[in-house]
């Protein structure tokens, strides 16, 4: 939840990756004074799907004559632009929200989107942490409960198939994943799959502990979105570059095993979390996926707690 595309050209001003994790409280603050401002960024991509890039995750929206239907809600107060973004789409209604996990950055927006309208539908842990305060140990922070208006109505426990706008929407449950209330949405006849924080694209991930999160469980909801994918299929990740691919996708989960299997043996062997970060398990990687909040030695440090 903690990386967003909007706020990375304002923290990398601000602070660096591990100041910013060091003030967890202000990073929170930073990602929603970015979002405030923040331009958002409409990609069209097929099946009246397209993709918008700028509050907090990555957002979809399936447009049609039922009502647009919203794949995560961003961050309130990126109100004003989402509303320039979704009205350049057409002047229908937003009809349905998905929230597909918990964070703030997914489902902070619900409360003006119900408002407005819409319907909210979630996994039933969803809509538990959204409906108490939630304390996330890793950032040092509780996030409040949301209003009545924000919490989802209609959720389910497993699988869900809804009908609208001419398209099948499936709904489903990985178990835990990057939290326990992860769910992918796919768009069956357009072939465009939003598997959310089970993929950032191009940067190293964060896993949420807090709520049910694990290293194995991000690895396993790779390996269900790679057996859905195709290389015709559109991904839309939970954060980075919003359009992405199988190949991208499988790359990133490979890398995820590789980390895994070096931090493992070197806990294993025993040595200490700091040990383990000091020996740059994550090196042959870096490059790639380590230029943004989460940098490498946090990674490690969430990979170490998981195996």
């Amino acid at each position: 939840m903690c990386c967003i595309g909007a706020a990375q050209a304002g923290l990398s001003g601000w602070l660096s990756p591990r100041a910013a994790y060091a003030e967890a409280r202000g990073l929170v603050s930073l990602i929603k004074d970015s979002a405030a401002v923040t331009p958002i960024t409409v990609h069209k991509l097929r099946g009246n799907v397209s993709a918008l890039e700028g509050s907090g995750g990555n957002v979809a929206v399936l447009t049609g004559p039922d009502g647009k239907v919203l794949i995560d809600a961003g961050i309130r107060v990126s109100q004003p632009q989402m509303i320039k973004a979704l009205t350049s789409l057409g002047a229908d209604p937003v009809t349905h929200l998905i929230n597909t996990h918990w964070h703030f950055d997914h489902a902070d927006g619900n409360e003006w989107l119900h408002a407005e309208g819409a319907k909210i539908i979630a996994h039933e842990n969803t809509r538990k942490y959204l409906s108490q305060v939630q304390r996330v140990e890793e950032w040092d922070y509780n996030f409040l409960a949301l209003a009545p208006g924000g919490i989802p109505e209609d959720v389910f426990a497993t699988d869900r198939t809804l009908k609208l706008n001419g398209s099948t929407i499936g709904l489903k449950y990985y178990g835990p994943a990057h939290t326990d209330s992860d769910i992918s949405v796919h768009f069956a006849e357009a072939d465009v799959l939003h598997v959310a924080d089970t993929f950032w694209n191009g940067i190293y991930p964060f896993i949420d502990y807090s709520t049910g999160g694990s290293i194995d469980g991000t690895i396993a909801a790779c390996d269900a979105n790679l057996a859905v994918a195709t290389d015709k299929t559109i991904i839309i990740p939970g954060h980075g570059p919003p359009v992405s691919n199988r190949a991208e996708l499988k790359e990133w989960r490979d890398m995820l095993v590789a980390v895994r299997e070096n931090i493992a043996a070197l806990k294993k062997r025993g040595r200490s979390k700091e040990e383990t970060v000091a020996a740059k398990p994550t090196a042959a990687f870096d490059g790639k996926y380590g230029n943004f909040v989460i940098d490498p030695d946090f990674f490690t440090r969430l990979v170490y707690e998981g195996v």
